[in-house]
C-alpha cells in the first residue's frame, strides 16, 4: 500500500519487539523490521522509506540508542519515539539533544503506545502554516478531515451510534455492544442478537465510538466492562464467552476497576 506508515522498531528485548510489532500492526500500521542493536537498525533504515522509529535507549552493540537515532537521522530524517526504563536526568537530557517527538516509559501501556505514535506522526507531518495576508478578506475553507483509515461511517447521537449495515443505516445503544473482535481489515461488532462488520480496524472503532466502557483486552478484542462476569490473570469472561487478557493490555484493563 502507497499510503502505509511504515514503523522500525529498534528493541534488543525480542519478547517485547514481537508484542510492539503485534499491537501497530493491529493499529494498522506496518512494521518493515525490527533490529536489536545499531547497525542492523542504519541498514533498514538505508533500504526502506520510514515514517517512525520506536527505538529503546539500552540495545545491544557498540551503539546505544541514542547514538544509533544520531545516525539514522543524519541519514534521513524520521520522527522518534524513546522507549526505555532508564528515567534518569543525564539520560534524558542525553535523548532530548536528538528532538524526540515522544519518549516511552517501560512497561509500555496501549494508550500510552497509541497517543504517542498519532502524535509523533501527525507533529512530524505538520507543515508550517503561512503568515496570513493583511489583504485576505477571509483565511481559506479548511477541508473537513477525514477518519484515520478506511471510509466506514459511524455516526454518534447521544449514546447510540448509527453504523452503516446492508445500505441502510442502524442504530445500537453503545450500552448493547458486547465486545469488538477484530478480523483483518475488518472489526467486527457483536451485540446479544447481531453481528456487524466494519470496515475499520480495532484501534479506530474504539476511538471513533469514544465510550469508556468499551476496552481493549487484547490484540483482537475489546469488551464492554458492562458484559464482563468474570476475569482472571489470562482471560475475561462474558455470559457464555470466554475472551483472552493480552499481557500488555492487563493494566489498563486492571485500573478501571476502583479498588474498595
Amino acid at each position: 500500500m502507497s499510503d502505509a506508515i511504515n514503523i522500525l522498531i529498534v528493541e534488543d528485548e525480542a519478547v517485547l519487539a514481537m508484542d510492539l510489532t503485534d499491537l501497530l500492526e493491529e493499529e494498522g500500521y506496518t512494521v518493515v523490521g525490527t533490529a536489536n542493536n545499531g547497525p542492523r537498525a542504519l541498514r533498514l533504515h538505508e533500504q526502506n522509506r520510514l515514517d517512525l522509529v520506536l527505538c529503546d535507549i539500552s540495545i545491544k552493540g557498540d551503539w546505544d540508542g541514542i547514538q544509533t537515532v544520531e545516525r539514522l537521522l543524519a541519514h534521513r530524517p524520521v520522527p522518534v519515539i524513546f522507549l526505555t526504563a532508564l528515567t534518569d536526568k543525564a539520560t534524558l537530557e542525553r535523548a532530548m539533544t536528538t528532538r524526540p517527538a515522544a519518549y516511552l516509559i517501560k512497561p509500555v501501556t496501549v494508550p500510552g503506545l497509541r497517543a504517542s505514535v498519532e502524535l509523533a506522526l501527525r507533529n512530524f507531518a505538520q507543515p508550517v502554516p503561512p503568515q496570513p495576508s493583511s489583504e485576505l478578506a477571509d483565511p481559506p475553507a479548511t477541508p473537513p478531515a477525514e477518519g484515520p483509515s478506511g471510509s466506514e461511517p459511524i455516526l454518534q447521537i447521544d449514546d447510540a451510534v448509527f453504523i452503516k449495515h446492508k445500505s441502510q443505516f442502524v442504530k445500537i445503544q453503545l450500552d448493547a455492544i458486547d465486545y469488538l473482535e477484530a478480523d483483518s481489515t475488518y472489526t467486527i461488532l457483536v451485540t446479544a442478537t447481531h453481528r456487524y462488520a466494519l470496515r475499520l480496524t480495532l484501534g479506530h472503532v474504539l476511538t471513533r465510538l469514544n465510550f469508556p466502557r468499551l476496552v481493549r483486552i487484547h490484540r483482537s478484542y475489546a469488551v464492554n466492562l458492562g458484559r464482563v462476569t468474570i476475569f482472571n490473570d489470562r482471560e475475561v469472561c462474558l455470559p457464555g464467552l470466554n475472551l483472552p487478557l493480552g499481557r500488555l493490555y492487563k493494566p489498563d484493563f486492571l485500573r478501571h476497576f476502583a479498588i474498595r
